[in-house]
């Protein structure tokens, strides 16, 4: 099952062999914020199986495609170009509350 964040669109499966090795390794991106490490329930509420199109970030601070897609601090990588689904809101107000901005991916939700 692939399978990509909803805060910065990392495709969970082109990245990992498995979902149990992202359990177990957790989000080069994510992990100091969301703590998805051994923590599946917390995986599962802020990854989707519902994305569109893929971009593959090698360069992060050189790419234009990079900027356009807010990922431009993400580690080099397989990006969904636009994710099904919001971080739920107490995770929301939790990163706001530690100066994190959460930029929406959903882009259903934007039209």
């Amino acid at each position: 099952c692939v399978r990509a964040c909803v805060r910065v669109w990392v495709c969970v499966h082109y990245l990992r062999q498995t979902f149990d090795q992202f359990e177990a390794d957790g989000c080069d991106n994510c992990e100091q914020l969301l703590g998805f490490r051994n923590n599946a329930a917390m995986i599962q509420e802020c990854t989707s199986s519902s994305f569109d199109g893929v971009v593959s970030l090698v360069s992060p601070l050189d790419s234009w495609v990079a900027k356009w897609q807010h990922i431009k601090e993400c580690v080099p990588g397989i990006y969904a170009i636009s994710v099904t689904g919001r971080l739920p809101e107490h995770i929301v107000q939790e990163l706001e509350g530690r100066g994190v901005q959460y930029i929406p991916r959903d882009r259903r939700q934007q039209n």
